[in-house]
């Protein structure tokens, strides 16, 4: 009986690793066909997105990064606010970044 049971489970997930590469494989042949509908971008194109992404990730960490110095220097604690606001700026403009890259 315990032995029905373990091939059972492993033929259910030899069907969900089966279903799962199934869905990759649909995924990819979907990205194909876009591009070959849409092809390549124009190298400017190209090079603009990249340096708005690096802009994109680069404005909230100085941001981060002024408005923390002003608070350390306000409040005298060190490097406290700028470390804590670096390190949001740099989550956000990252978040930020992958948002956009999927919705492309």
């Amino acid at each position: 009986m315990v032995v029905a049971n373990t091939q059972n489970h492993g033929d259910h997930e030899l069907a969900d690793e089966e279903r799962e590469l199934e869905e990759a494989v649909k995924r990819a042949h979907i990205r194909r066909e876009h591009w070959l509908q849409t092809g390549e971008w124009p190298m400017g194109r190209a090079l603009a997105m990249m340096g708005r992404f690096g802009w994109t990730i680069v404005g909230p960490i100085l941001l981060g990064v002024f408005i923390g110095r002003w608070l350390d220097r306000t409040f005298q604690s060190g490097v406290f606010w700028s470390a804590a606001l670096v390190f949001l700026g740099a989550t956000f403009g990252f978040w930020a970044v992958w948002k956009r890259m999927n919705s492309e």
